[in-house]
């Protein structure tokens, strides 16, 4: 269980450096697909990098997120695998950390960075407009689709694969 703990927050700083490397790094309009439609829209392209070498400081922490996210499901993977993980534990591992990972988006990065802390409206002011009067960010319906629904079904299939394979 500590494992599986210690694996959601990997995650959740992983996808928090992908999220800085995108916003205030990148900045390039392909990662905020998630966006609102309407936010999506109003967004500028951004030509200029913020500062020299921006760019190549981003991309090396984008790398290094997904190096994280993909040594997170790796070690969660050879970890069930050699303790002898039945279904069910792979799949409360999964859910679990899906889960957390979820409710730390929906909470830090949907409310705190985006309506309280304005962190998003610093680097991408134009859309200071879309997100006033909001009290939440995003869409909720499908924060809680992915939550309730798609995640629980992508660790299901998971740990299927997981516990026929080990």
């Amino acid at each position: 269980m500590l494992l599986t703990i210690f694996l959601s927050i990997i995650f959740c700083a992983a996808i928090t450096i992908m999220l800085l490397a995108a916003v205030a790094f990148i900045q390039d309009r392909k990662f905020f697909s998630s966006a609102p439609k309407e936010a999506q829209e109003v967004i500028k392209p951004r030509d200029q990098e913020l500062f020299y070498g921006a760019r190549i400081i981003g991309w090396t922490l984008m790398a290094f997120s997904f190096l994280m996210i993909l040594g997170t499901g790796v070690i969660a993977i050879w970890d069930g695998v050699r303790s002898g993980f039945t279904f069910w534990q792979f799949f409360f591992r999964f859910v679990f950390i899906f889960t957390v990972y979820k409710v730390y988006d929906m909470i830090c990065f949907d409310y705190f960075l985006l309506m309280k802390f304005r962190f998003f409206q610093f680097y991408f002011p134009e859309v200071s407009k879309v997100y006033s009067g909001r009290k939440y960010g995003y869409n909720i319906k499908s924060q809680l689709l992915k939550l309730l629904v798609i995640f629980p079904a992508a660790s299901a299939l998971t740990a299927w694969f997981c516990a026929y394979f080990s």
